[in-house]
C-alpha cells in the first residue's frame, strides 16, 4: 500500500499513522492528540477553503492545518 500525507486523504476515508515526519513541539502536540503509529483516523470535513480538515482521532474530531497535517505519513485502511 503507498503511503500519503494526512492533509491528501479525501473526505469519508480512513487511514492508519504510518510516522510522523517531525520533531520538537510539533511532534509532541500530535502525539498528544493521539496521532502515534497505528492509530487509524477518518478524515470528516474540510473547510470551504479546504484547509485546515477535521479528522477523527481517537473518538475526538481534531481540526489540522495543511502545513501540520503534511507531516504525519498514513495508508490507506481497508
Amino acid at each position: 500500500m503507498r503511503q500519503i500525507p494526512l492533509c491528501d486523504m479525501k473526505t469519508g476515508t480512513y487511514a492508519t499513522v504510518i510516522k510522523l515526519d517531525t520533531k520538537g513541539d510539533l511532534r509532541r502536540r500530535l502525539m498528544d492528540i493521539g496521532l502515534v503509529e497505528g492509530t487509524l483516523v477518518e478524515c470528516v470535513r474540510k473547510s470551504p477553503a479546504g484547509d485546515p480538515k477535521a479528522y477523527l482521532i481517537r473518538g475526538a474530531v481534531i481540526a489540522l492545518r495543511k502545513e501540520d497535517a503534511k507531516t504525519v505519513l498514513v495508508e490507506a485502511a481497508l
